[in-house]
């Protein structure tokens, strides 16, 4: 029983860092498609790193919690778990970017 409120909790954490992705990705598309990466201002770093460093943090964090139950155990689930998690977080970011080219298409037209 402790297992899964402890792969609750993990779960509950990587959503977390699944909407911290998803906001890095929201504020990372209008830089990136108007190719000026190199050239952010201070406050357009803080605004991308924040959702970023978090979310790798939070991220972190629940792979540990996950580690607590499932490490030793079921080394096959947690390492699925952890690729899993990696590939989900990646199309977060991905899909924050496709929502905000969407709505910025629809406001230049």
């Amino acid at each position: 029983m402790e297992k899964w409120i402890t792969r609750s909790v993990a779960l509950l954490c990587a959503t977390g860092s699944l909407a911290l992705f998803w906001t890095f990705g929201v504020f990372l598309a209008v830089p990136w498609r108007e190719s000026r990466m190199l050239s952010l201002n201070s406050v357009e770093w803080q605004v991308l790193g924040i959702p970023l460093l978090i979310g790798m943090a939070v991220t972190w964090g629940a792979l540990h919690i996950l580690a607590i139950a499932d490490r030793e155990a079921r080394p096959r689930l947690y390492f699925a778990s952890c690729v899993l998690l990696v590939i989900v977080s990646a199309m977060a970011v991905v899909g924050g970017m496709a929502w905000t080219a969407d709505r910025a298409a629809v406001f230049a037209s």
